[in-house]
């Protein structure tokens, strides 16, 4: 049988093919040279060490081949290397096992935030949206949502954008005041900025952030770039400045990001929806890593465990 990273537990013996996220050789307290990795499959991530400071830093978006044993460090599970080797054309290996994607392809997502736009009332909103969709590129078809976090997955950033519009679609029923519209373009907007943050390969691996990334950050690039969206196709007036305004307070407070609070109603339902479903998407890999009944390890993005319940069946 062959083991996921989601199915390891601590004192099992684990071989087999990863990915590698991230690869740094490190020295440690008594001056010895390891290694200390992150590696991963589709159904999750495993920090990983290697104590043996003649093995050079495999590549990142590499595959290996790793045999070794499941321990636990500060209580999350910790993969203590013993033998490993770069994988070989002759090895076979399956990359759709180890590459975490989107549920759907980018064709279905692009096809739902198109029909989203054309039925836009205002031209304005179609001609603004479209023209910074053209400006994102032919990236968005692959392009994460995150390194680590929330939708770090090939076609995650399009996963998030649609999985916000079907949320923002039940809000704008519950709420008929609300701009739908506005609402649905600060979604298709608000993070197209993160295909310019980070770096990132086909596989929709995370490298690191880029030079603007970590200078400037993609809210404030998002705005300079929605002024030279509206600016290329003629758009003026109060809804530029609404969109950008929703660009740069999406993360609803400084502790966060955001500079400026939201400060009228769709600007308020773009911030809870991106943080809703950011959360429900990292517990949804959570939940399918821990058993029934059974609490997580230490979460450091939430600051806390999770449990994952029985639901309705016989427990005690």
């Amino acid at each position: 049988m062959d083991f996921t990273i989601s199915m390891l537990e601590t004192g099992m013996r684990y071989e087999g093919f990863l990915l590698v996220r991230s690869a740094d050789q490190r020295e440690g307290k008594t001056g010895g040279k390891y290694l200390d990795m992150n590696l991963t499959d589709k159904t999750g991530e495993v920090n990983c060490k290697l104590w043996d400071g003649t093995v050079p830093p495999p590549p990142q978006g590499s595959v290996v081949k790793v045999r070794g044993l499941v321990q636990e460090y500060n209580g999350r599970k910790q993969l203590r290397i013993e033998k490993m080797r770069l994988a070989v054309d002759s090895d076979g290996v399956d990359l759709s096992l180890l590459v975490p994607c989107a549920p759907e392809a980018p064709d279905a997502y692009r096809a739902r935030i198109e029909y989203t736009i054309e039925c836009f009332q205002s031209e304005d909103l179609k001609k603004v949206v479209r023209e910074m969709l053209r400006l994102a590129g032919d990236n968005l078809e692959w392009f994460p949502a995150a390194q680590r976090l929330h939708h770090a997955e090939r076609t995650g950033l399009l996963h998030h954008t649609c999985s916000m519009l079907n949320t923002a679609e039940h809000i704008i029923q519950a709420y008929p005041f609300l701009h739908g519209d506005l609402l649905r373009a600060g979604v298709i907007l608000h993070d197209l900025s993160k295909i310019t943050e980070m770096k990132s390969d086909e596989l929709g691996n995370v490298t690191d952030y880029t030079r603007e990334g970590l200078l400037i950050g993609h809210l404030v690039m998002g705005v300079a770039k929605l002024h030279e969206a509206a600016k290329n196709v003629g758009v003026t007036g109060e809804i530029v400045v609404l969109l950008e305004h929703m660009i740069i307070s999406h993360h609803g407070i400084p502790e966060y990001g955001s500079p400026k609070p939201p400060m009228f109603p769709e600007a308020e339902v773009l911030n809870w929806i991106d943080t809703l479903d950011a959360r429900m998407n990292e517990m949804e890999g959570i939940m399918a890593r821990v058993p029934a009944g059974a609490f997580s390890e230490k979460i450091w993005s939430l600051d806390r465990r999770l449990y994952h319940p029985h639901y309705g069946d016989d427990a005690e």
